[in-house]
């Protein structure tokens, strides 16, 4: 016995295809007459003359709506409808009684699902009806299952255009991820590099100044330091810090002599050429961009919030807090260092000059802060050792700026030394004769490895007690002490 897939219509087309009946009766005359009947609705016409010749005409012939007789002998009408359910689930089926037997009705509804059970004899126009009825019921089954199938079909082509597209998107974040980790890492080589040359450059305006190595960088520490007590926020702490390895680019055109000269020693021509000293520092950093708000700090440390100070005589709320440290420890170290006068002070008695300016030059806020921050160990205190430039060794990590005795840079912080600069550096003390210490990064050290015989006794034993491990001595303080 063949069978066919019961979703697909065996039709070529059956919107242009006239639909096809099949009556099913042992009586010719009687499918005589339901042929008559039929035919002038245009439909094609199939007879059988029992259940087992209805079963192979549909396995031969498309049809759409089967009309079968109840009583025939061999297979009866409910026994052949149920097989047509079950083998052409989509044909329409109407069952023909000629006596009334509730039962058998039943069993027609229940066992073949009829859509429609007409008594003998019937009704020409009840009939007509049915068949109808059924036709259309056919096409709506027909369209819903190609509906389905459509849908189904979009459904799975829209699942593969979304997995595509996720796989995409996907792709294309992984590769934004690495551009944007590219160009993260390139901006803080950028940004490293740059505060590199502010720290070369302001080695240099030292070199030239002949004063205390390193005197610019313990003034860009200590502003950031009193900026953090006053917690004044990562940018204006990074503005302060630049301000101070710059805040002297002003006397950049400074004669010779000028430059050893203390303030209180100066010709009027003099102190009226070093007044002007911060407008030159604030013009040679305004064409960087990024440098603006430092280039105003550069202007502003000599102001003071009376009102007496220059260029501008700012007072009051005109001067920020963080213009006000700039000045503040930077005369904190040029008293220190006999910029202010012939006299070269301690950095208590220099503490104590500069808290004597308190709410005449500086905030008496300010002035407390600057007190704490010098109780403050330096910023990014590193973790390393000293070593000999025989010592280095390529792969070591730099931690400390390396500067000469004159405080001139030679490399910063975090540089990873290669073989060639391994070299470079050796020649460059040998033939200088200096000797230079460098601190490099401490690796850490990891915990010896037990033998398996105690790590198998240790966890035998279970968990046992632990003594309080020895506190790491804590750097010395820095900044006060530099005088």
């Amino acid at each position: 016995m063949t069978s066919v897939d019961p979703s697909v219509d065996p039709r070529v087309d059956p919107a242009v295809d006239p639909p096809v009946v099949l009556f099913v009766d042992d009586e010719p005359s009687i499918l005589s007459s339901l042929r008559r009947l039929v035919r002038p609705q245009g439909y094609r016409v199939l007879v059988a003359s029992g259940g087992a010749a209805g079963l192979e005409i549909l396995t031969q012939e498309p049809v759409d709506v089967v009309v079968s007789d109840m009583r025939m002998p061999e297979m009866d009408g409910v026994a052949f409808l149920e097989q047509v359910r079950e083998r052409w689930p989509l044909i329409g089926r109407i069952l023909l009684t000629g006596y009334a037997d509730i039962q058998s009705t039943v069993d027609a509804v229940n066992r073949g699902q009829i859509q429609r059970h007409i008594a003998k004899p019937w009704d020409d126009r009840d009939l007509l009806m049915a068949i109808q009825d059924a036709l259309s019921r056919r096409q709506l089954e027909l369209e819903n299952r190609a509906l389905m199938s459509l849908t189904k079909a979009q459904n799975a082509e829209l699942q593969t255009l979304n997995n595509e597209l996720s796989r995409r998107v996907q792709a294309r974040t992984q590769e934004l991820e690495q551009v944007n980790g590219m160009l993260e890492k390139s901006f803080h080589q950028l940004k490293d590099n740059f505060l590199l040359s502010i720290q070369v450059f302001s080695g240099l305006l030292e070199l030239r100044d002949g004063g205390l190595a390193g005197y610019s960088r313990q003034v860009a520490d200590l502003a950031r330091r009193t900026a953090r007590r006053m917690g004044l926020g990562p940018r204006v702490e990074e503005d302060l810090h630049i301000a101070g390895l710059l805040h002297e680019i002003g006397k950049i055109g400074f004669p010779d002599a000028m430059l050893h000269k203390p303030l209180s020693t100066m010709t009027a021509d003099e102190q009226a050429q070093y007044r002007r000293h911060t407008l030159h520092g604030e013009a040679a950093l305004l064409p960087l961009a990024q440098l603006q708000q430092v280039a105003r700090l550069v202007r502003s440390q000599h102001e003071r919030i009376d009102g007496k100070g220059f260029p501008d005589g700012l007072n009051g709320e005109a001067l920020s807090p963080a213009a006000q440290i700039l000045g503040a420890v930077s005369d904190f170290y040029a008293a220190q260092t006999g910029r202010l006068s012939e006299q070269r002070y301690t950095a208590a008695q220099a503490l104590s000059l500069v808290r004597g300016g308190a709410g005449a030059r500086y905030e008496a806020a300010v002035v407390e802060a600057l007190a704490q921050a010098l109780t403050d160990e330096p910023l990014d205190v590193p973790q390393d050792r000293a070593i000999s430039p025989h010592d280095i060794e390529p792969g070591m990590v730099l931690a400390r700026d390396l500067l000469t005795p004159k405080g001139t840079l030679l490399l910063a912080a975090g540089h990873v030394f290669d073989a060639r600069l391994v070299r470079q550096i050796r020649e460059f003390a040998g033939r200088e004769g200096l000797r230079l210490s460098l601190f490099i990064k401490r690796t850490p050290t990891p915990p010896p490895a037990q033998p398996p015989a105690e790590r198998a006794a240790a966890a035998a034993s279970g968990p046992t007690s632990t003594s309080t491990p020895t506190p790491t001595p804590t750097p010395t303080p820095q900044g006060a002490s530099h005088g």
